[in-house]
């Protein structure tokens, strides 16, 4: 068994620990957990400890209206006596506690937004208020989604404070537990948050280390400030230390890192590796977790001028703490060991995006796995009922009729015969839904030159492994293929792998590159497309060398003003598109073109059927949660 990975695991689980007893403490300051974890015994066996914390939670079904999550009418007890009762919301409920939300990245919008809105009312205002019209909570979102998938709303996941991944955890690594406070360890604790004050060093450190990030959020350094305060109050002290701060850094500003803190001056030369950087803060910081562990000091270096590095004071078993001299603690707090420290929260994987320029997945999409949401009165997903005559389709929503007519019964003359409730046409909500419409990705694939053979291969494996997943998804796939003079559309929009198959088969390649035909094709399919409620996207595969006019004559500067007039109108159209590059290197005339067109630009000088799927596949989801 690979130490490291066991090491970080346990760290893992150390602060996911850390996290209860944070929310114990203080769970309004700190906003909340998004714990991102699979159902199964990890996931249960933190969910059990939070109960078992004596946190008050409240639990949000992801199907709630807002007349349940709000508050409102209880119309059961005013239709039985005769008077307006008001039934309280789970909101109110859970003022001063913990909100739990059960597969929060499925969550529609119209139910995170007045969640999100409440937590802002509240924020950063103490305890509680006990105040039902503005009731203050911290949330726990339980996301259930994989690498690949859309995850919690951005909206909501800036506002809670610790992020946790509990996805690599298995159940042998829960075993290990952090019992929660008592009554008098948590007065105690409380009594000293409201005695800690950071120093401006500290707080501009803090600052610091999350611009090396790439997090741009204010909230990010006040919330990871607060997590540094709550430590120092678990630990006892009235003080806050480094090694607090680093704390904070590696919960708080670690998972929101968006980039890789550029190399100082001192390593301009040699960079240190980030990955090695990350392993020996993590063992630093499971070191000083062990209890009782003697430390053998350090002796000072001999050059005062050389620049500690905070990675190989880890390495060495000596705390950032330990290393600074007592005249430098309180006056300036080093942001290198921050960095350091929130490095070592990165996943291996997100560290390898990083690496390669790639943001790592901080930004969460909203969820979403078909086309564009369409309005229905029939069928789809129920929204919440509004004020509108029944008919044309629309259909009465009772209870929400009844819930407008009961205030208003004493204003009215007693109903006629044995009727209980007089209503009026003013009274009447009727049903609403919400439908997804199905999407369609329109593959334009270039035939022509000396590569396109190998092109066409892997777009052929591409287009077939996108089939695979479009039924659950109800996705179609268009294929239109352009050489020679002209473009030719092989495939219909289809869900057929069988039929996909058989119209690729005999494609051929080589001859000229008509851009503007291929792309007056797509536009013309794609507004099609539109026209029956299907929303469509363009996946462009070409080098964007053009040499053939929109009528069919060669000539670059002609063939080229073409395809800029045609990528113009598919911007205005407003539909979606991704150009994938397949020059050996970044052509600027396909950059040009994709930002003529609006489209996501991805250079692929190697095209491989697994890669350029899953970059549609990412590309894709983004359009569908935007």
């Amino acid at each position: 068994m690979n130490p490291a990975a066991t090491a970080r695991r346990a760290l893992v689980w150390h602060d996911a620990q850390l996290a209860l007893l944070a929310l114990q403490l203080d769970p309004l300051g700190i906003g909340g957990v998004w714990l991102r974890c699979g159902h199964g015994p990890v996931r249960d066996a933190w969910l059990a400890r939070l109960q078992a914390s004596g946190i008050k939670l409240v639990k949000v079904p992801g199907q709630v209206d807002n007349e349940r999550l709000l508050g409102g009418i209880d119309l059961t007890q005013t239709l039985q006596s005769g008077r307006l009762v008001q039934q309280q919301g789970l909101l109110a409920q859970a003022d001063g506690g913990v909100v739990l939300l059960p597969m929060a990245e499925r969550l529609p919008r119209q139910t995170l937004a007045p969640i999100v809105q409440t937590c802002d009312r509240g924020a950063g205002t103490g305890g509680s208020t006990q105040d039902p019209a503005h009731p203050r909570f911290a949330v726990v979102a339980l996301d259930e989604s994989e690498e690949d998938e859309p995850g919690l709303a951005p909206a909501m996941a800036e506002r809670l404070g610790l992020w946790l991944d509990l996805h690599d955890l298995t159940h042998s690594d829960s075993g290990a537990c952090i019992e929660p406070l008592s009554p008098q360890e948590c007065s105690q604790a409380r009594r000293l948050l409201t005695q800690l004050a950071a120093s401006e060093a500290q707080i501009h450190a803090l600052c610091e280390t999350a611009m090396a990030l790439g997090v741009h959020s204010v909230r990010a350094p006040l919330m990871a400030l607060r997590v540094a305060t709550v430590q120092a109050a678990l630990d006892g002290r009235d003080t806050l230390e480094e090694s607090d701060l680093a704390t904070a850094a590696r919960l708080v500003l670690g998972p929101r890192a968006t980039c890789l803190p550029a190399p100082g001056p001192a390593a301009a030369d040699s960079e240190p590796d980030p990955a090695q950087a990350a392993e020996a803060v993590e063992a630093e910081t499971s070191a000083s977790d062990a209890p009782d562990q003697p430390q053998e000091p350090t002796p000072a270096p001999h050059d005062s001028t050389e620049q500690n590095d905070p990675a190989q004071q880890a390495a060495e078993g000596q705390t950032p703490a330990q290393a600074a001299t007592p005249a430098e603690r309180p006056s300036e707090m080093p942001a290198e060991t921050l960095v350091a420290a929130a490095l070592a929260s990165l996943p291996p994987r997100l560290l390898e995006r990083l690496l390669m320029g790639q943001p790592g997945r901080t930004q969460a999409q909203a969820s979403g796995n078909s086309g564009q949401t369409l309005g229905s009165k029939l069928r789809g997903r129920p929204l919440s009922p509004r004020p509108g005559r029944p008919g044309s389709g629309a259909r009465l929503h009772l209870l929400a009729t009844l819930r407008a007519a009961a205030p208003k019964q004493k204003l009215r003359s007693a109903p006629p015969g044995n009727c209980r409730v007089s209503l009026r046409a003013e009274d009447f909500h009727v049903q609403r839904f919400a439908q997804r419409s199905p999407s369609c990705l329109i593959f334009a694939l270039d035939a022509s030159g000396s590569a396109a053979m190998q092109r066409l291969a892997e777009a052929k494996g591409a287009v077939e492994l996108l089939l695979h997943d479009s039924y659950a998804r109800r996705d179609s796939v268009c294929v239109i293929a352009f050489r020679g003079t002209g473009a030719q559309q092989l495939l219909a929009p289809t869900r057929s792998l069988v039929r996909a198959k058989r119209s690729l088969a005999g494609l051929a390649g080589g001859g000229g590159t008509p851009l503007a035909s291929a792309l007056q094709a797509a536009l013309l399919q794609a507004r099609s497309l539109q026209r029956a409620g299907t929303t469509p996207m363009l996946v462009m595969l070409s080098d964007g060398r053009a040499n053939v006019s929109g009528a069919g004559v060669g000539g670059r500067v002609q063939a080229r003003a073409d395809a800029l007039a045609l990528a113009a109108q598919w911007r205005t159209s407003g539909f979606a598109s991704l150009w994938i590059d397949t020059a050996a290197q970044p052509e600027p005339q396909a950059q040009q073109l994709a930002q003529q067109m609006g489209a996501h630009y991805f250079p692929m000088p190697y095209v491989q059927a697994q890669r350029m799927a899953s970059v549609v596949q990412s590309v894709a989801a983004q359009v569908r949660a935007a």
